[in-house]
């Protein structure tokens, strides 16, 4: 008998009410959004009240602009998290139901297209308004690890984006047919859900915090901004060989889930993906260091 946690009795509902015969409810997972991009804001906020942290001792923007700018990665984070999913993940079915492609409600969100939408967001924004696209960009940084640590601890209250089948002591048995589809009587898996917001949220929030504020990384611009992706992609990488491939790319031949292979030996998507980050949050750092 495999060791295992049993999965605790939690909704995926904050709370629910009827208003004139319709179900109105609030999702943790849209909770952590709200609160995840709340505590983003502020903690931007904070750091703009602090000019001596910049380049020049001169912050990107006021407290205004901030305000404006978060409206556009709002923007960007659902077109971008929508249409990325749909371009990486399920082209196929889309361009078959193209009716459902703005269905959001129904699921199906990724966070390298959310991240391009933020990145082209903040891009135009810059352009216009004439802000130092660096600093911009640090700031940004800064505030998203919020987000990241809060969504990936709602993903595991829906039980969804779980982990490969294991017999570490910690796992844990997800509810649903699909999570149990193994041929073990009880299929426990890795909680890579929480994996993830402990390396991609507490690690590299608490990592671009310390910098940040006590080692004056803002000083040189691009340089959080460089941490961040060079961070993300490692957690991301590492965290996708214990997370369960997508069903589209696993098939009997491919049991694990590489959407990229040669002789059995390749890349999730998802590392594939993240390759890109590592590489440019590497070089952002090296150039914003030897300019500083």
């Amino acid at each position: 008998m495999i060791a295992a946690i049993p999965f605790p009795d939690l909704s995926p509902e904050v709370f629910s009410i009827n208003l004139f015969g319709n179900e109105f409810a609030l999702r943790w997972y849209a909770l952590a959004y709200i609160v995840g991009i709340g505590l983003g804001w502020l903690t931007v906020r904070r750091a703009l009240s602090k000019p001596a942290l910049w380049h020049n001792d001169t912050p990107p923007m006021d407290k205004r602009t901030l305000e404006d700018l978060m409206t556009w990665i709002i923007v960007g984070v659902i077109l971008g998290g929508r249409f990325g999913y749909i371009l990486f993940y399920r082209l196929d079915y889309y361009l078959a139901n193209p009716a459902e492609i703005m269905m959001v409600w129904q699921g199906g969100m990724s966070f390298h297209g959310g991240f391009l939408g933020v990145i082209l967001a903040v891009l135009i924004y810059s352009r216009v308004k004439g802000l130092r696209l660096g600093s911009v960009a640090d700031s940004m940084a800064l505030g998203t690890p919020f987000g990241l640590l809060l969504g990936r601890i709602a993903n595991f209250v829906n039980a969804e984006l779980w982990g490969r089948v294991t017999d570490v002591p910690w796992a844990v048995v997800f509810p649903g047919e699909a999570a149990q589809s193994c041929l073990l009587p009880v299929c426990a898996r890795h909680p890579s859900q929480l994996y993830e917001a402990a390396m991609e949220g507490l690690i590299l929030g608490g990592v671009l915090l310390y910098l940040a504020f006590r080692r004056g990384a803002l000083k040189a611009p691009w340089l959080i901004t460089g941490v961040f992706f060079a961070g993300y992609g490692i957690s991301r990488f590492i965290v996708e060989f214990f997370r369960q491939p997508d069903a589209q790319f696993q098939t009997p031949g491919n049991p694990l889930g590489l959407a990229y292979h040669i002789g059995g030996y390749g890349l999730t998507m998802g590392q594939f993906l993240s390759l890109p980050m590592i590489i440019i949050g590497v070089g952002l750092v090296i150039w914003a260091r030897k300019r500083a």
